[in-house]
């Protein structure tokens, strides 16, 4: 960021996990650079593991506020090292990485419409013991007319490391304008192992036999049950700001989680 350290003196706000380590933290923090509501910060500062960064990005929606978090948590890959010291320097040297959501608009079975937003992944799961069957097609063209399975994903770049990795999906660096979608224990076709699809496609997924094999869809925290179609795009309307200290940006982690043994 282009940016000096006094630009964020009495303009940050803070938000913490309701774990004890990270709600000290915050306090500290607050108590020691002063603090602002979030909806009203230069720049907001999130202290738990990667789950707090999600919250906090979906708190903050429309209002392009640049969020830096800092491991209080577990995994904490899209959070930066905690230290108390230095954080308005730290802030003013952050390096920003600019995501992308995906929307998705889900039909039910009784023809009600929901729409919300991922910033990590779209996700499709089988509700009972029965395996899902879904027909996938991408813009326009059906390309599996039916994938037997326990469920499938799409996934923004950012979340390519989460979900999507656990189900043996690729990474994709940021700025590569790529969606993977990957299935999710997939019965048949055996071999498919997914695909890498431009960040401009449509894609839509039709429910099979939904009756008899119930389909829920998630996208991030808003799960709807017993879908029978599910709509997944990127929104290049809406853009978050997550801010990484000099030389661990997002990009170099993803990179660097491709070579993780």
């Amino acid at each position: 960021m282009s940016a000096r350290p006094g630009d964020f003196a009495g303009r940050i706000g803070f938000v913490a996990a309701t774990t004890e380590v990270a709600t000290v933290a915050r306090n500290r923090l607050a108590a020691r650079y002063g603090e602002v509501p979030p909806e009203e910060a230069a720049v907001v500062v999130a202290l738990g593991g990667d789950g707090s960064m999600l919250e906090t990005q979906h708190r903050l929606l429309g209002r392009n506020i640049p969020v830096y978090g800092m491991n209080r948590g577990s995994v904490g890959f899209l959070m930066n090292d905690y230290r108390e010291e230095n954080l308005l320097q730290r802030l003013a040297e952050a390096q920003a990485a600019v995501v992308h959501p995906l929307r998705m608009c889900a039909t039910c079975a009784d023809r009600t419409r929901c729409e919300a937003l991922a910033i990590n992944e779209v996700s499709l799961l089988r509700e009972t013991r029965q395996a899902a069957k879904i027909r996938i097609m991408v813009d326009g063209r059906t390309r599996l007319s039916e994938l037997i399975c326990d469920g499938i994903l799409v996934s923004t770049p950012a979340g390519s490391t989460a979900y999507n990795l656990s189900a043996h999906g690729p990474i994709v660096p940021l700025g590569a304008e790529l969606l993977p979608m990957t299935p999710i224990s997939a019965f048949r076709p055996r071999r498919w192992r997914g695909a890498l699809l431009r960040s401009d496609a449509e894609v839509v997924f039709e429910i099979l036999e939904a009756d008899k094999r119930p389909v829920a869809a998630v996208a991030d925290y808003t799960e709807v049950r017993d879908v029978r179609r599910v709509e997944v795009r990127e929104d290049r309307s809406i853009s978050l700001t997550m801010l990484f200290d000099p030389g661990h940006g997002l990009s170099e982690r993803i990179i660097a989680e491709q070579f993780t043994v």
